[in-house]
């Protein structure tokens, strides 16, 4: 496994995702390996969703996005962002948990994006895109821009009460 994969899914696998529904399993050689479904609706009014398309995690821009990801675990967290990763290789993820195609084929109808191109999108918890990029975003940019939403100055004005 290179260097990219295990970044991508150490990062991904550190954060915490809010439940998804187990849409069924795929039979590997020894073990079953469990894929959910993901529904972007489902996320509404619960976190904000940066949605990450790449041909696959050999691609250059996906590899450096990744790379600017990996030391903002915290940053992720605490501000309700689940990262979904839409790979053409029919390998996708959400905060590190595969998903199944039919949910990868659904995120690239919705937005648009061909399974051959980049493109870095941020949903806010409103459902509403936020940003699109079809460059790697430094995670600050992406994190200056949530923190200067109205929901987000509310959440860090609440959590600093407690």
């Amino acid at each position: 496994m290179n260097n990219s994969v295990l970044i991508a899914l150490t990062l991904t696998a550190s954060i915490v995702l809010s439940p998804v529904s187990i849409a069924g399993t795929v039979q590997g050689s020894t073990d079953t390996i469990k894929m959910s479904s993901f529904n972007l609706s489902s996320q509404k009014w619960q976190n904000r969703v940066l949605l990450v398309f790449a041909p696959s995690v050999d691609n250059p821009s996906y590899q450096q996005q990744m790379q600017l990801f990996d030391q903002h675990q915290n940053g992720f967290k605490d501000r309700d962002l689940v990262l979904v990763q839409v790979l053409a290789t029919n390998k996708s993820y959400a905060n590190g948990q595969l998903i199944d195609e039919s949910s990868a084929a659904n995120l690239r109808n919705r937005f648009r994006v061909d399974k051959e191109n980049f493109r870095v999108i941020l949903v806010g918890k409103d459902g509403g895109v936020k940003r699109s990029d079809t460059t790697p975003v430094p995670t600050t940019a992406i994190f200056e821009q949530i923190d200067a939403m109205p929901m987000r100055q509310q959440e860090m004005q609440e959590r600093g009460r407690k």
